[in-house]
C-alpha cells in the first residue's frame, strides 16, 4: 500500500496545500513564498527520499511565521495519516549532518508521544537578512507535536545560520527516513504496548 497523504490547512493567515510519500526518491515541488524555506524543504525532500508537494500562501508581509509554522504542522499531521497504524517501520531513526563548521544531530522516535528537545545557539544573525532562525525551532516544534514525534535536534558546532539551518533539516530528513523505514523483521507494531 501506498504511503502517501495530502493535507490541505487553512487559516485566516495561511493555506497550504501539502502532499508526501514517505517512499519516494526526493522529487519535490515547492511554493511556500519564503525563498529560504523552499529551499530547506527541498533538500528535506531529496535527502529524506520522500516526495513533497508543498503551495503555501500566507500572510509574509507580517511575517514569516505563520507560514513556516502551519507548514510544519500540515506536514506533521501528513505524516502521522501516510504512516497509518505504523506497523512494521523502524520507528527509530537518528543521523549526524556535517556543514562546513556546523554539525547537527537528529534523533526521531515515531511514538505518538510528541516532544521536541531542542539546544542551538541563540542570537543568531537572520539568513540572508530576513529569515530568523528562530523559526526553525518553530517548524520543529509545529512537526513534532502534529506527527506525535519525540525529535531530539543538538547544533553541536556551529557560527553561520544558514549551515546550521541546512544541517538540521538534512539531519532530520535522514532520521526520518530511517525512522519510517518499514524492516521485514518487525512483526505488526514496533512497541510493547502494542499501538503507538
Amino acid at each position: 500500500m501506498a504511503r502517501e497523504a495530502t493535507n490541505h490547512r487553512s487559516t485566516s493567515e495561511t493555506s497550504i496545500q501539502l502532499t508526501i510519500k514517505l517512499d519516494g526518491s526526493g522529487v519535490s515541488r515547492i511554493s511556500t513564498g519564503i525563498a529560504f524555506f523552499d529551499h530547506m524543504l527541498t533538500l528535506f525532500s531529496k535527502h529524506g527520499l520522500m516526495d513533497l508537494d508543498v503551495a503555501a500562501k500566507g500572510d509574509i508581509e507580517v511575517d514569516f511565521h505563520h507560514t513556516v509554522e502551519d507548514t510544519g504542522i500540515a506536514l506533521g499531521q501528513a505524516i502521522t495519516q501516510a504512516l497509518g497504524d505504523k506497523a512494521g517501520i523502524r520507528r527509530y531513526g537518528f543521523f549526524y549532518v556535517p556543514m562546513d563548521e556546523a554539525l547537527v544531530r537528529t534523533v526521531v522516535d515515531l511514538s505518538g508521544r510528541p516532544f521536541l528537545a531542542y539546544n542551538a545557539p541563540e542570537r543568531v544573525s537572520a539568513i540572508g537578512g530576513n529569515f530568523e532562525f528562530q523559526l526553525v525551532e518553530e517548524f520543529l516544534r509545529a512537526l513534532s507535536v502534529h506527527a506525535g514525534m519525540n525529535l531530539h535536534v543538538d547544533v553541536l558546532a556551529g557560527r553561520d545560520a544558514h549551515h546550521m539551518a541546512e544541517g538540521i533539516f538534512k539531519s532530520l530528513a535522514r532520521a526520518l527516513d530511517q525512522a519510517t523505514s518499514v524492516d521485514s523483521r518487525v512483526q505488526g507494531i514496533p512497541s510493547t504496548k502494542g499501538v503507538l
